[in-house]
């Protein structure tokens, strides 16, 4: 392995590596979306032919452009892969987050690149190449502790269990990490910040904290709670950094001001990004205002594109939104209000979310 080319790669060409980028951005929806479809039907011959050829493809398309990392990256998935199609090994839970986690750290260091930086030794490629690289090789039996390793010692935390749902991303952390809690706490802070900037806000997030965890406990609790908790306290923080006259305004937002808002996701969602085991509440802080039909922001994703907890976020967002705009008439005429208009609006929820919040609510009611 050449671990400089790792650490600090060499930039052969910079409209290479360009093309590359965007050879990959492209790749990736197709990846995301077959993985999430093979932890369906994990025996799907044709699914696996076309993670493999993606994967393939990104390793052609690296050694072409002259991006070394990227093939170093590909090439052991590739081989995995290659495996699976031929039957040596089966795919798990823990065989999904083994390919997303590389194709995650592939993005941010070609991304990283592009952007001029020189080093990426934060990203640990080199414990995810002699990771993958192992995996790639090991007994059938031992793919998933094999995997369990190179999370580890990628990410810094050991995965807690294998429930988990592929678009997310999710890492399972550790209830008992001191770090973990003190994050916690930090953004918490955040959040009351913000809830202190108007009284309408008050307790805000400790109501949309309440629903998103009893709506993703309906079904299972797929999503990490701690990662979902850190999304809810994180998802507005980006509001403190625009104008308050703006996020306050009672009437109708110019197209200006609606243009401003749209970049609240990237501020709380960037900040997450960069801490280091919070990537899953980060993307569902980035794309809590994107909708099923692609016509939400900043990215326009649609359907399994969009990561499962921003799917709630964005459920409970609006719910507190309209409970706010509908609080003249009263507790309860408020709360059947936002109910129906939530349910109303079919092509900006995902509908597979939809039926659990609405158990939720329908408790609360009944409560």
């Amino acid at each position: 392995m050449d671990i400089a080319t790792l650490l600090q790669p060499r930039i052969r060409d910079s409209q290479s590596l360009h093309e590359f980028h965007d050879a990959l951005t492209d790749q990736v929806p197709n990846i995301e979306s077959c993985v999430a479809q093979l932890k369906r039907s994990p025996g799907d011959k044709k699914l696996i032919a076309d993670l493999f050829r993606a994967l393939h493809n990104i390793k052609g398309d690296a050694s072409l452009c002259k991006v070394d990392m990227g093939a170093m990256i590909a090439h052991p998935i590739e081989t995995l892969l290659g495996r699976l199609r031929n039957g040596e090994v089966a795919f798990t839970d823990l065989f999904a987050e083994a390919i997303l986690l590389a194709i995650d750290r592939l993005e941010l260091a070609t991304e990283a690149l592009v952007n001029g930086q020189k080093s990426l030794k934060q990203l640990k490629l080199v414990e995810l190449v002699n990771g993958l690289e192992e995996l790639a090789g090991t007994a059938s039996g031992m793919v998933d502790d094999k995997v369990i390793h190179l999370i580890e010692a990628v990410t810094g935390f050991r995965p807690a269990g294998a429930r988990q749902t592929v678009n997310s991303r999710i890492v399972t952390i550790e209830i008992s990490s001191a770090s973990v809690a003190a994050d916690l706490d930090f953004f918490l802070s955040l959040a009351l910040q913000y809830e202190a900037r108007s009284p309408l806000f008050k307790g805000r997030s400790k109501r949309q904290l309440q629903l998103a965890l009893d709506t993703n406990e309906v079904v299972g609790s797929p999503i990490d709670p701690l990662q979902l908790k850190a999304a809810v306290y994180m998802h507005d923080l980006g509001m403190l950094f625009l104008p308050e006259s703006l996020w306050l305004k009672v009437g109708k937002l110019s197209d200006g001001e609606r243009l401003l808002l749209r970049d609240h996701p990237g501020l709380g969602g960037g900040l997450l990004q960069r801490m280091e085991g919070w990537q899953t509440a980060s993307e569902i802080v980035l794309q809590h205002h994107e909708m099923p039909d692609g016509g939400g922001y900043p990215h326009g994703l649609k359907g399994d594109q969009i990561t499962p907890g921003a799917k709630i976020l964005a459920i409970i967002d609006t719910f507190e939104a309209v409970m706010l705009k509908h609080s003249k008439h009263g507790g309860n005429r408020s709360l059947v209000r936002a109910i129906a208009e939530i349910n109303a609006c079919d092509n900006q929820f995902a509908p597979e979310w939809i039926a659990a919040f609405n158990t939720v609510v329908r408790r609360m009611v009944e409560g």
